[in-house]
């Protein structure tokens, strides 16, 4: 009886582990670099427009689904970036403010600059 119990208990274990039944994980790619802003908006804009024909099918493929997997690489490399940068622009857009609260024109024109620069590099 103790076998058994043993035995059964192994299988239950088995079962109900899901990585012992799942196909092993597909090969983890590396995606587009997002070394620069743009170089991350442009991979940001592309692959979103391919995730977005992708999902629009009726059904997806074991291709499109690799696909997908795929495209989660570059938009995550993309979003890193774009993070980074906005981070950096939040500081920039600050100096600008607290320029303009100081009556600081020549911070306000440099930095306001800056930040403008940056930013038109995402909104087109």
């Amino acid at each position: 009886m103790k076998a058994s119990t043993l035995l059964l208990s192994a299988l239950i274990a088995l079962i109900s582990t899901p990585t012992a039944l799942a196909e092993p994980r597909p090969e983890h790619f590396k995606g587009l670099p997002a070394t620069t802003l743009t170089q991350a908006a442009t991979n940001f804009s592309e692959a979103n427009a391919r995730l977005d024909a992708l999902i629009k099918q009726e059904t997806l493929t074991v291709q499109d689904l690799r696909q997908v997997h795929q495209l989660t690489y570059t938009l995550e490399n993309a979003l890193r970036k774009i993070s980074a940068e906005l981070t950096a622009l939040a500081g920039t857009l600050e100096a600008v403010h607290v320029a303009s609260e100081r009556a600081d024109p020549v911070t306000v024109k440099t930095q306001g600059k800056a930040y403008l620069e940056t930013a038109r590099l995402l909104v087109k």
